[in-house]
């Protein structure tokens, strides 16, 4: 740690170590309060808006600034999933393939009325339409990545000096927003329909709340570890031949493919021949993994805001937000929910879909896994929402911002 100019600075190894505290005190605090799991709030969504809450304090009472070396964060979301990509086949990609499809429409329809939103409310306020566009898929479905990377292009082009502000300060909100919107809404639809899962096995992530059985020995979790690695290897080399093609994806969905490939053609001749290559996917070691690399990764990023930033652009962004907020809830509720299917598959989506449709595809991830671990399994959900958001979500959205982008010029 340094303290520099009231500026305390946690380098990776504490950062590390105080995310795992937090994701540990969001744990306790779920399993202490009924309201916070009858919620579907994800556990390192707690921890980390009490830490982050925490810091503002300090950051208002005696003007210490508190910030944190986030390296280490990434790591954790290539290993959540790669756990994920383990986890899937290619038949399960194969079942999923009509809700897949559907998934991808509405998202990428959704993605131009989100865009549409944030337009027509910031020319309301007076500012200029691009600003809307920093308040819709720039930084709500595009997420923290999307929102620096395209930050600096609107303060060249259209001259918006503080874009790179209104722009994180949106994706801040949305996270927050996203975080706690995707379980509530799956708990209402799943109450509501008397829902129940047709799936009696293990978690895609993490453990069940009612689980008093669940059991990992020495080498489940040294195959788990070792299916993860290699996948990450694979996908790394993936990568590369992708970029080298004009293609450029985050490192986290070539290994997402990279373990699809694995689990899907080499796990099971291998294991055949050699045993300790045999790695059990769906198993508990990998569900365990896979909750505490995207809690470590969650808690991070949310401890990690600086919510101060947040309230000196409060104004229209918050106006923004806010009717961004009114239509998520609405689309999902209403749209989603009847178009895949209106199952418990279907409400686990709604889940997932109100994480990315504000926040990111872990904030996805981390609501469906918070619902999952209260009331069962849901495969297809874990197969296709990774797939619509981590991967056409991205290339949708560039053709969108930049389509924008040449019309107001």
């Amino acid at each position: 740690m340094e303290f520099i100019e009231n500026t305390l600075a946690f380098q990776s190894f504490f950062t590390v170590t105080l995310a795992i505290l937090v994701l540990f005190i969001g744990k306790g605090l779920n399993l202490r309060y009924a309201v916070l799991r009858d919620f579907n709030i994800p556990e390192p969504v707690v921890g980390g808006l009490l830490f982050s809450i925490i810091f503002a304090i300090v950051h208002f009472s005696i003007g210490i600034t508190i910030e944190f070396d986030l390296a280490a964060r990434d790591i954790m979301l290539v290993y959540f999933f790669t756990t994920i990509g383990l986890n899937s086949n290619v038949m399960d990609l194969v079942k999923g393939g009509k809700p897949l499809i559907v998934l991808l429409f509405a998202t990428a329809l959704y993605m131009v009325i989100q865009n549409v939103v944030g337009i027509s409310v910031a020319s309301l306020f007076g500012l200029e339409p691009v600003v809307g566009m920093l308040g819709g898929t720039v930084s709500l479905i595009g997420g923290h990545g999307t929102a620096i990377a395209w930050a600096p292009t609107f303060a060249e082009k259209f001259g918006i000096h503080n874009a790179m502000e209104i722009a994180i300060a949106c994706a801040t909100f949305g996270l927050i927003l996203a975080s706690l919107m995707g379980g509530p809404i799956a708990s209402f639809l799943i109450k509501k329909h008397n829902l129940t899962t047709n799936q009696s096995d293990n978690l895609d992530v993490g453990i069940a709340y009612d689980d008093k059985n669940a059991k990992i020995d020495y080498f489940s979790f040294l195959h788990a570890v070792l299916a993860i690695h290699i996948s990450v290897i694979i996908g790394l080399f993936l990568n590369e031949l992708l970029e080298e093609a004009g293609l450029k994806l985050p490192l986290f969905v070539t290994c997402l493919f990279a373990g699809i490939l694995i689990s899907s053609f080499i796990t099971p001749k291998a294991a055949k021949k050699f045993t300790w290559l045999d790695w059990k996917a769906k198993n508990t070691a990998m569900a365990l993994i896979a909750d505490i690399s995207l809690g470590i990764f969650l808690a991070m990023s949310l401890m990690s805001m600086q919510l101060w930033v947040i309230l000196e652009l409060a104004g229209p962004i918050l106006a923004i937000i806010t009717a961004q907020f009114v239509v998520a809830i609405s689309v999902t509720l209403f749209v989603i929910y009847n178009i895949m299917g209106r199952s418990y598959d279907a409400a686990v989506v709604c889940s997932g879909f109100g994480g990315i449709s504000l926040g990111s595809t872990a904030t996805a991830m981390a609501n469906m896994t918070a619902v999952t671990q209260r009331y069962g399994p849901s495969h297809l959900a874990f197969v296709i929402v990774p797939l619509v958001c981590a991967f056409f979500v991205d290339l949708i959205n560039v053709v969108l911002i930049q389509s924008l982008i040449s019309y107001f010029s």
